[in-house]
């Protein structure tokens, strides 16, 4: 300071020698002093932005990691440097503003409170670039992968930037920023009212990545919503559902919190997909069997293989109906069949029976869990059963169709 002041008092003498007043002198040499240091100042952002960034631009691209491409990219090295100059302009200013260590000067205060706003707000975008960065990162890492990082990421970008807008209120009524923090928790309830959906879905967003519930790429439905698709954003307030039509839908995320929803991410890492289909059989058609029928399905190609290992494997099949040796073939069959995920439950059962006749489920996993695959495996599996069922001296029953009534003559 004592040698910025001798700066100041030797322009002050250069112009009175030159013949100017006092008072002038000192107006002179105060905005002398101001171009001066805007000089110094230009030139320091000069070097920054033309030498020290193309320094780092060149050793960036030599290197092989990934992440400081990514923090060059995002240009937070140039954030960086942007809060370089309103710094160093706020030291030198008050060589250009001596009378204003008394306080009194309101060119200065102005300048000064300028340059500390625009301070604050080069750091507050500084800070969310670099969150930005840090969350690309950790989404780039496969035990993150698809997790709802972004509304964490969000919540963290408000809160720097509430900090930074509680700083700036600071310095423009000249108080420290405790006293308007005790200013704002005056207004906490009004506050939670105007954030409500900000804080349940911090709160969401943390409930679900920390117990896994979702992440992006699920499928998921909820029932009472009418939602059924595939989550592709987890934000701070919403997140976003396409639905199988292409419709995207977005719902709160406290939603998925307090109400019911089904995640089929589970039945993707799991192999094995549901299928649960079941036809009435006509109860007059079901029958015990003779050698004879034996001896008739052994000789017919579509059941020949499944006869014959049923009775190799057990012998009692002459005292079984028609149904119990047709629900063993289907058994047999689902157990063979290549599609099928055999790993895990393959049943036919019998349901109970009603007016409609009496219900053959069959029960399996397809082992293929795409959707288009899945019912295709399950149409192969169904027409199998309706077309086998008469070899067996089965009627699948259905309701009576128009050609089937009886017509008055």
């Amino acid at each position: 300071m004592e040698q910025s002041n001798a700066f100041v008092e030797w322009i002050h003498s250069l112009l009175v020698w030159m013949g100017l007043s006092s008072e002038s002198a000192d107006t002179a040499d105060r905005w002398i002093s101001a171009l001066v240091i805007l000089l110094i100042v230009a030139i320091v952002d000069l070097i920054i932005r033309w030498g020290v960034l193309r320094l780092v631009r060149n050793f960036v691209k030599r290197t092989k990691a990934t992440w400081d491409d990514l923090i060059f990219d995002r240009k937070v090295i140039n954030k960086f440097c942007r809060i370089i100059t309103p710094v160093l302009l706020l030291q030198l200013i008050p060589i250009a503003f001596p009378i204003a260590q008394h306080g009194d000067d309101f060119l200065f205060i102005l300048i000064s409170r300028l340059l500390r706003i625009y301070i604050v707000i080069c750091c507050v975008r500084f800070i969310n670039s670099v969150v930005t960065v840090a969350f690309e990162l950790a989404e780039k890492r496969p035990a993150l992968h698809g997790k709802p990082l972004k509304g964490l990421m969000q919540t963290v970008k408000v809160i720097v930037i509430c900090i930074g807008v509680i700083l700036v209120g600071s310095i423009l009524i000249d108080e420290s920023p405790a006293i308007l923090l005790t200013g704002i928790g005056a207004s906490a309830a009004v506050l939670m009212l105007v954030f409500k959906d900000s804080i349940l879905g911090l709160v969401a967003g943390v409930q679900l990545s920390a117990n896994n519930m979702l992440k992006v790429g699920d499928w998921i439905s909820v029932p009472s919503r009418g939602i059924d698709g595939v989550v592709e954003e987890v934000a701070l307030t919403t997140v976003k559902i396409r639905g199988w039509d292409n419709v995207c839908q977005s719902i709160p995320p406290y939603l998925l919190i307090s109400e019911p929803f089904d995640n089929w991410q589970a039945m993707f890492d799991s192999g094995g997909r549901r299928v649960k289909r079941s036809l009435n059989i006509d109860m007059t058609s079901v029958n015990f069997v003779t050698p004879t029928f034996i001896e008739s399905l052994q000789q017919n190609g579509a059941t020949q293989t499944m006869i014959n290992e049923e009775m190799q494997a057990n012998d009692d099949t002459y005292s079984l109906t028609n149904l119990d040796l047709f629900m063993r073939c289907l058994n047999r069959y689902l157990q063979s069949h290549h599609k099928v995920n055999h790993k895990m439950l393959v049943l036919v059962r019998q349901l109970q029976p009603s007016q409609w006749g009496l219900p053959i489920e069959l029960y399996f996993f397809s082992a293929d869990t795409r959707w288009v695959n899945y019912e295709q495996l399950q149409a192969e599996v169904i027409s199998h059963v309706v077309a086998l069922a008469p070899f067996f001296g089965l009627k699948i029953y259905q309701a009576p169709a128009s050609f089937e009534l009886p017509r008055n003559k």
